[in-house]
């Protein structure tokens, strides 16, 4: 009598692989979003990473040129030369550019009304505003991905399981290997929601605390680059620290060479 004999075939491995095979149309748009989710961000990421590094260095440079100049014409003729690089410079650029237009010119327009320093102050005021701007440019887009994304893989999660349950009590068997399989692998979708949502919370916090030291160093600098232009000098400049004293003051620029 011959024994026949039957070789079964193993069930597939759990994993992330069986799991997006056996999902429908939803769980693969879910898991869609979460990779679209997670581009977005790191590339967000990095670029503001470069642009942070190239305009601390910039303005590094600016600024040692800035305070070791003797006149404001030096800064003047500095800005033509390489151009405005970062906020500091571009700061500096405008205002410059306001006193001379003002002195040059007066008030001939409605936008110009006031006094030069009046003019000046607001001219500071919109560059203010600009860089801002700037310095926050995708940050909603870090703060969407790092507060939805745990929850988008949570909802996919949450799908993955029902759909597992539903086939589980369709096949008539409920035993705890068959359940921890499709279930585990729905959990899958929440991992990757968290994968998702971390990096971006992360970068978030670093970018925002980066740009409010950015901005009160830049408000501190304008705040001494609108005493050099209207008064020649910085005010408190006898309570200056020594760093700040062992720099050369520089000379106010008489209104005509300015124009």
């Amino acid at each position: 009598m011959e024994t026949t004999t039957t070789a079964l075939t193993p069930p597939p491995a759990p994993g992330i692989g069986h799991f997006i095979a056996q999902s429908d149309a939803v769980g693969h748009t879910l898991l869609v979003l979460l990779v679209l989710m997670s581009i977005a961000s790191w590339a967000i990421i990095v670029a503001k990473g470069v642009a942070q590094a190239l305009r601390a260095r910039r303005s590094r440079a600016f600024l040692d040129q800035f305070w070791n100049a003797s006149t404001l014409d030096e800064v003047r003729a500095e800005l033509q030369t390489h151009g405005a690089r970062d906020p500091f410079s571009h700061l500096s650029a405008h205002a410059l550019h306001a006193q001379a237009h003002h002195a040059r010119h007066g008030a001939a327009k409605l936008a110009e009304a006031g006094s030069a320093s009046e003019f000046v102050t607001r001219t500071i005021k919109k560059v203010l505003d600009e860089e801002t701007t700037r310095l926050e440019a995708g940050l909603t887009t870090l703060a969407t991905v790092g507060a939805t994304a745990p929850f988008v893989g949570l909802f996919g999660t949450v799908w993955g399981v029902y759909h597992a349950l539903l086939a589980i009590g369709s096949g008539g068997a409920g035993s705890l290997d068959q359940v921890a399989g499709p279930v585990g692998e729905a959990l899958i979708m929440t991992g990757i929601g968290l994968a998702v949502a971390i990096p971006a919370v992360v970068a978030y916090n670093a970018f925002t605390r980066s740009n409010r030291v950015l901005t009160g160093r830049l408000d501190a600098f304008a705040f001494e680059l609108h005493s050099f232009l209207t008064m020649g000098e910085a005010l408190g400049a006898d309570t200056q620290t020594p760093a700040r004293q062992a720099q050369p003051a520089l000379r106010p620029v008489a209104a005509g060479h300015m124009a």
